[in-house]
C-alpha cells in the first residue's frame, strides 16, 4: 500500500515533498518552496502523518531514494533529496530552472 501512494503521488509534472508536520526541516522547505512561483497544482505537499503506514512510506522511501528521512522532494518523479539538498539547489539558481522545465510539461 505504501508503494502504491507514494507512486501515486510522485508524477513528472508536479513537485511533490513528503512531510512530517513536526520535523522542523519539513516547516523549512515549505517556507522556501512556497516564496517560489508555481503554477497552480504543480506544488503539492504529503504529511506521511495523517496515513496508517508512516513507517511503511518511510521505507519504501528508502528504497526509492536511498534515505528515510523527511522532508523528500521530488521534482518530477526525480527525488533531489531533503531540505538542505533543496537549499543549496536553490542557491546554485538551479531550483527554478527545474520547476520551468516542469510547467513547460503541463
Amino acid at each position: 500500500m505504501a508503494q502504491t501512494f507514494v507512486n501515486s503521488k510522485i508524477q513528472s509534472g508536479k513537485v511533490v515533498v513528503f512531510i512530517k508536520p513536526t520535523c522542523p526541516y519539513c516547516k523549512r522547505t515549505p517556507e522556501l518552496l512556497n516564496q517560489l512561483p508555481f503554477k497552480q497544482g504543480l506544488l503539492e505537499f504529503v504529511s506521511i502523518t495523517a496515513n496508517s503506514d508512516t513507517n511503511e512510506i518511510q521505507d519504501y522511501l528508502q528504497q526509492l531514494t536511498g534515505a528515510r528521512t523527511v522532508p523528500r522532494v521530488f521534482v518530477g518523479k526525480e527525488c533531489i533529496g531533503g531540505c538542505t539538498d533543496l537549499v543549496n539547489i536553490h542557491e546554485r539558481g538551479e531550483l527554478l530552472t527545474r520547476i520551468k522545465q516542469i510547467e513547460a510539461l503541463q
